[in-house]
């Protein structure tokens, strides 16, 4: 008896925890080394398990009783933003997949993933058919009825057979607007714009606990543009989301951030700043989410046309008498320069001599250097201030946890920010080269 109950127990943890599989080949074999899963939701990306990946480019994750159904994501390398994959679990079935660099993801086994990947293909292959369509600039109404009539069956054939799947979430959002008759492309284009959002339910949990969201999101805000006026055509957009949103507050938070980021890495101001201050800083206030709101109020106030965030500056008189000025109080140049640099920074060493160099060849009427050090090595940074005597010299304790730093939103050094007699910002150059290119310009411009 008690060696039949030893027997159970022993059999029992594959039952109740290893109830089913993810195996799956990398190729080529020799560039995978590790397999993470993690299971996505709306808000982060949840930790589930880990399999080191085999010679031959093998790995196998075992799934316990528990794992809740959704969109998981199988991580391969660092940084791991970039380097993953997407695809379902159901708990219901095994998956067998191969991910191929060239390649990319394909399934020998799992229903569902095999299913929806055969609806992305069957989609791709009809919007070529219709791309190809316009392309030819002919007239042909049977053809052009055919490819629809195509297109429509595809997606009703489809939303049958994943009936009670979970990628059936997916396939109806991805319902494609359908003409009842032909039109030209201009027509054809606005009312796909016009019905993008029409099948897309932003409350369902597995759209939500997925990429779909943020992906049909940011396709929609940067996809549909009036080239000559993008900045106007990306307001717009964003408007249109945030009425398709509707009354979902944590999901419009979390798309709305993911946008504010898009634009704001990429330095666009006008966008990034119409989000912060139109949608998202309330919202981030309403969350209590401090650092958002910060973040959001910070890069505003370093776009360009903003008058700089004030701050102390030490500086000695006639006397070496040292005295504690502003920057709104400085006097005496036509421009200003605020150098955030660090005495550990390479990029920042390399470049600083070549500023102090270029510099030397202007006058202290067309610009004044204040360099702030984003630093915690108050005597390292003091010795190398004697090297730049004419520079006004910060000293920002803290490194990266610096006031002035956080306020003019520095996330890297070296940084600049060229500005007026005014104090305004009116130039942030990528580099010393971007510097001294735009600034050889504004010195001409002047002269005229």
């Amino acid at each position: 008896m008690t060696r039949k109950i030893l027997l159970l127990l022993a059999i029992l943890p594959s039952v109740l925890f290893a109830q089913h599989t993810i195996k799956g080949t990398f190729t080529p074999a020799e560039d995978f080394k590790f397999a993470f899963l993690y299971r996505v939701t709306a808000e982060t990306s949840l930790f589930v398990a880990n399999a080191d990946v085999a010679e031959d480019g093998t790995f196998e994750i075992a799934l316990d009783k528990a794992t809740i159904p959704g969109t998981y994501r199988l991580v391969y390398s660092q940084p791991q933003d970039q380097f993953n994959f997407d695809f379902i679990v159901n708990n219901k079935e095994d998956i067998v997949l191969k991910f191929d660099l060239q390649e990319g993801l394909s399934f020998d086994k799992s229903i569902e993933n095999k299913l929806y990947n055969s609806y992305n293909r069957s989609m791709a292959l009809v919007n070529k058919s219709i791309r190809n369509y316009y392309g030819a600039g002919k007239e042909d109404k049977a053809g052009y009825s055919k490819i629809f009539s195509i297109l429509k069956n595809t997606q009703e054939e489809f939303e049958k057979a994943s009936e009670g799947m979970i990628a059936n979430n997916f396939i109806k959002a991805c319902s494609p607007y359908i003409p009842n008759e032909l039109e030209d492309v201009s027509t054809f284009s606005k009312n796909i714009k016009s019905n993008y959002f029409s099948n897309i339910d932003f409350g369902n949990k597995m759209l939500q606990d997925s990429n779909f969201l943020i992906k049909t999101t940011i396709d929609y805000v940067i996809g549909f543009i009036n080239r000559k006026k993008p900045d106007v055509s990306y307001i717009e957009n964003v408007n249109t989301v945030v009425k398709a949103i509707g009354d979902n507050p944590k999901i419009k938070g979390i798309l709305l951030e993911i946008l504010w980021n898009q634009f704001s890495v990429e330095n666009n101001e006008v966008v990034a700043n119409y989000i912060g201050s139109k949608y998202l800083l309330d919202i981030a206030r309403a969350n209590n989410d401090n650092e958002l709101a910060n973040s959001i109020i910070y890069f505003k106030n370093a776009s360009i046309g903003n008058i700089g965030p004030d701050f102390n500056i030490e500086i000695k008189d006639e006397n070496d008498k040292i005295e504690v000025s502003k920057l709104s109080k400085l006097e005496g140049s036509n421009n200003y320069l605020l150098f955030f640099w660090s005495t550990t920074c390479s990029h920042c060493l390399d470049e600083i001599p070549v500023l102090k160099e270029y510099i030397q060849s202007k006058t202290k009427e067309d610009i004044k250097v204040v360099a702030i050090a984003l630093d915690n090595d108050l005597y390292r940074w003091k010795d190398m201030t004697y090297e730049y005597p004419d520079f006004l010299h910060v000293f920002g304790e803290g490194k990266w946890e610096n006031p002035i730093g956080d306020q003019y939103n520095v996330t890297g050094t070296p940084s600049y920010f060229v500005l007026d007699k005014d104090k305004k910002i009116i130039a942030k150059p990528d580099d010393i080269n971007a510097f001294k290119k735009y600034f050889n310009g504004l010195i001409e411009a002047e002269k005229e």
